[in-house]
């Protein structure tokens, strides 16, 4: 790359220019385009698909342009490109699986599979990826982890592949984690990995392969998507970041955290039938989100609607409300817990101080340039416009010209953020969201600008004491909504954010994230925003996805939630004065809101969301 970089020229762009040559000649399409962003670099689910024109993106290099920015860069180039010219979609999707957790394993290790290909012809490869996973690793703060659930174990499996592939050393930031998730994962997996390196150039025997090792891992299982249980058409899967912590409290510890349940569909419909009875520490199966992830990938999979079910869909309802609830989520948690919760999240906030000031001051001055007073120019008395001087210099019979400053209209607001506290969200997300909670309510309320904090989830797995009213009522038909809500105030938009910011630390309680009803809570978030008195009201939702309630989607069609929460925003969005953003938190959810965006990092504040945020100000 170093020879195609002319001295006569800016390094950075000569750098940037040869940096794009080598990715279109590594992916073997030289019409794609390259662009360079400040967001991470497309290398994994929206990485391009040889045969189409796509955009790859990579990091921008500083104009320093460091050692450690030419690595980064080079090493996305290598992930990128590698990834478009080995990757076989067509095998890839015939044997992914449809769990959430799953995929990403899934996706982890096609990645690994890739790039192990380009590394083992060219060793320099292998370097300049690991450059790239060690800046991650300590971005994410794998480093200091101290328990699994801090960690996704799809990066966990990116690297032990890498490690099994191509003898990839382990970066230093990324040893921690490692270590921490590598006895749990090899005691289950045995030597699939071992495998892998013998199918590196066989695409479809390697995913046939990955596919028997999630099922060792109990993510998964036997089989495609297809032909899962015909009972519940939702894949049922066990996320292995789960430790069993509530069952333990709920069973006196009798348990030991690192146990999963039993992997068979018969357990499954056991469970299902014995709901009613079952203890609030049972895992949750997650994957009814899921298969809304994949609702545009797999549309073939799903059965549309029967007359029965369309007509049950025209009305939303609950079976019962009387378990519902609305909680503070100082009244959900000791004093002395939640501060070392709340003690939790400065650690991880730390590392972001810079980034609040830096979005503060630009969102700061947009909004103050709002408030600001301005001037009406061209009047026959107040102050003189000394910026008309000139005129009057080149014509002596113009007259002098004053201005008269006057107040602009400033519309009071008002923000309440939303934010899904569901099961799916565990670990890295409910950090990402909390983070991201703590840094706009403390960035707006340095503009004056009231702010909300509220979270929704489910008092209990599987139903709870709604579903057993249901039960014994006889288990009418169409129930409507079957679980208890529990709807959280973290912060009130009246009071100020350093008597509340302690109860922000609630979202890392393990036991707190449940199902999520997201219609429900959004009615609930937008009705307490129609009282407000502010002229301006801006509704903002963090979510990762769909909404999922095992218990009412096992009683009601499987679309039941999910039509109900567009139902909701399209009224909202057509209808209400209120503003409605949503941020996707690793995932997509521009399906369900037509203002939203997508942030895997909370880096991403900078640009993306807070550009949304000035825009709705701006409205």
């Amino acid at each position: 790359m170093s020879k195609l970089i002319h001295s006569s020229e800016d390094p950075v762009e000569s750098f940037k220019r040869a940096s794009v040559a080598t990715a279109k000649t590594l992916a073997g399409e030289p019409d794609m385009d390259v662009v360079f962003s400040t967001d991470p670099s497309t290398t994994l689910s929206s990485a391009p698909q040889k045969g189409t024109k796509q955009r790859v993106r990579l990091p921008l290099p500083s104009r320093a342009l460091s050692a450690h920015d030419r690595a980064l860069v080079r090493g996305s180039v290598d992930a990128a490109g590698l990834r478009m010219r080995f990757h076989d979609a067509k095998a890839f999707k015939r044997h992914a699986p449809a769990g959430d957790n799953a995929r990403l394993v899934y996706e982890a290790l096609e990645q690994a599979r890739c790039e192990a290909i380009g590394a083992k012809a060219m060793p320099g490869i292998g370097n300049n990826l690991g450059a790239v996973l060690s800046d991650r690793a300590k971005r994410q703060g794998y480093d200091h982890a101290t328990e699994r659930a801090q960690i996704p174990i799809s990066d966990v499996m990116r690297l032990l592949a890498r490690e099994a592939l191509y003898g990839a050393e382990i970066p230093q930031n990324a040893l921690q984690a490692v270590q921490l998730w590598r006895p749990w994962i090899e005691q289950r997996i045995g030597n699939h990995l071992g495998e892998l390196p013998k199918l590196l150039n066989d695409a479809d025997a390697y995913a046939q392969e990955v596919r028997k090792l999630l099922v060792a891992m109990n993510m998964d299982f036997p089989g495609s998507p297809d032909e899962e249980s015909e009972g519940d058409d939702r894949p049922h899967e066990v996320d292995p970041q789960e430790d069993k912590k509530e069952q333990e409290q709920a069973e006196g510890g009798a348990e030991s955290q690192d146990q999963l349940p039993k992997d068979a569909e018969q357990q499954a419909a056991k469970e299902a039938r014995d709901i009613g009875e079952g203890d609030e520490g049972e895992e949750k199966p997650v994957s009814g989100k899921e298969e809304a992830e994949s609702e545009s990938e797999d549309e073939e999979v799903r059965e549309p609607p029967s007359a029965a079910q369309a007509q049950a869909l025209t009305v939303y309802n609950a079976f019962t409300t009387q378990f519902d609830e609305v909680k503070h989520a100082s009244d959900l948690c000791p004093a002395d817990e939640l501060s070392r919760l709340r003690l939790q999240l400065d650690t991880q906030v730390r590392h972001y101080q810079g980034l609040v000031s830096k979005l503060a001051n630009r969102l700061q001055r947009k909004l103050l340039a709002q408030q600001m007073r301005s001037w009406d120019f061209d009047r026959e008395e107040g102050m003189l416009d000394v910026a008309r001087l000139a005129r009057v210099v080149a014509a002596p019979g113009v007259p002098l010209s004053y201005k008269i400053e006057k107040d602009t209209q400033f519309r009071d607001t008002v923000v309440t953020l939303l934010i899904d506290n569901s099961g799916s969200m565990r670990g890295r997300p409910i950090s990402i969201a909390a983070i991201t909670a703590d840094i706009l309510a403390r960035t707006l309320e340095r503009c004056a600008v009231k702010v909300e904090v509220l979270g929704f989830t489910t008092s209990t797995w599987k139903g709870g004491k709604s579903r057993e009213t249901w039960l014994k009522s006889g288990k009418p038909p169409h129930p409507g909504r079957l679980n208890d809500l529990r709807h959280i105030i973290y912060k009130a938009a009246d009071a100020p954010l350093r008597r509340c910011r302690r109860n922000l630390g609630l979202m890392l309680r393990e036991g707190l994230l449940k199902e999520n009803i997201d219609g429900e809570a959004l009615l609930w978030a937008h009705t307490r925003l129609l009282a407000r008195h502010e002229d301006r009201r801006i509704l903002i939702v963090i979510s990762d996805g769909a909404p999922v309630d095992d218990s009412t989607l096992s009683s009601n069609p499987s679309v039941y939630l999910e039509q109900h929460l567009r139902e909701v925003i399209t009224k909202i969005e057509a209808t209400s004065p209120v503003q409605l953003l949503a941020i996707g938190i690793g995932h997509d959810v521009t399906r369900y809101y037509k203002r939203a965006v997508t942030i895997t990092d909370v880096e991403q504040l900078g640009g993306t969301v807070m550009n949304e945020l000035a825009d709705l100000f701006d409205e």
